[in-house]
């Protein structure tokens, strides 16, 4: 465990000036910002809304970008990104002859891209929280405070976190084999667009596509109720979330074995 901790913050010190870390954070700080000057500059347009409905409208600016094309083109990025340090510096080798075990290195690497993933969708989260709150204050006719969807924002990006594991798995042993970045940023739009069309279409085996659990989170997030509207529940452990949990899990596993092989050499 100390090997990890080790590990971890030495990821954390080498990329906390890297565009993969603040990038983290400036997005989600710049999509939502971009949502409150589109509802403040027209606010007479959103004013008539019902609060429930103006916060889905609000929350779906940034969500509906991340959620389908964006996030996976951001995980993807992050999976290289933690790699890129040791691949433009050469230094796999001096990496893996530190007096600590291959798994801590290995493990430490991965967790800290799952952090970057669940950072940046945390604060898109907050940002959204925290953002239309201060709308409603600002103005007044929007009426953000008369409801509040602060669990349901935070449980729509966990879900999306969970969903984007996968994928994360899969670009982060791509990117640990390959030094050169057009193969797993080729390979991974190419099985992004592949994923957003199976889930838009509504494909019976989208779930088992890595690539299209972000969009078919979306898709699937609200759970069916007979209740009234303002019962409005987010339903997040779906079957595609699974299938990305099982996935990461695998992927995971199988990578420490194949890089541990290729390390050596």
């Amino acid at each position: 465990m100390k090997g990890f901790l080790l590990s971890f913050w030495s990821e954390f010190y080498k990329s906390r000036k890297t565009l993969g870390f603040w990038s983290a954070i400036i997005l989600p700080l710049f999509l939502n910002l971009l949502a409150v000057a589109v509802f403040y500059t027209k606010s007479d347009k959103f004013m008539m809304y019902q609060p429930m409905v103006l916060w889905i409208q609000f929350s779906m600016m940034s969500l509906g970008i991340m959620g389908t094309l964006l996030l996976p083109m951001f995980v993807i990025f992050i999976a290289y990104s933690v790699n890129s340090v040791e691949h433009k510096a050469d230094t796999w080798k001096t990496l893996f002859s530190l007096p600590l075990s291959r798994w801590s290195v290995y493990g430490a690497k991965f967790f800290y891209a799952v952090f970057l993933i669940f950072l940046s969708l945390f604060l898109f989260g907050v940002f959204t929280i925290a953002f239309g709150n201060l709308l409603g204050i600002v103005k007044p006719e929007l009426k953000f405070g008369a409801y509040h969807m602060e669990v349901q924002i935070m449980q729509v990006y966990f879900k999306l976190f969970l969903s984007s594991l996968g994928i994360l798995a899969i670009q982060f042993l791509l990117s640990l084999l390959w030094a050169d970045f057009l193969k797993p940023m080729g390979i991974g739009f190419i099985a992004t667009i592949t994923g957003v069309i199976a889930a838009s279409k509504n494909w019976e085996y989208a779930y088992a596509f890595p690539y299209a659990h972000p969009m078919a989170a979306i898709t699937s997030m609200i759970k069916q109720n007979k209740g009234p509207v303002r019962d409005l529940e987010i339903d997040i452990f779906t079957k595609d979330v699974f299938v990305s949990l099982g996935v990461a899990v695998v992927v995971f596993i199988a990578g420490y074995f194949i890089v541990r092989r290729k390390s050596v050499k």
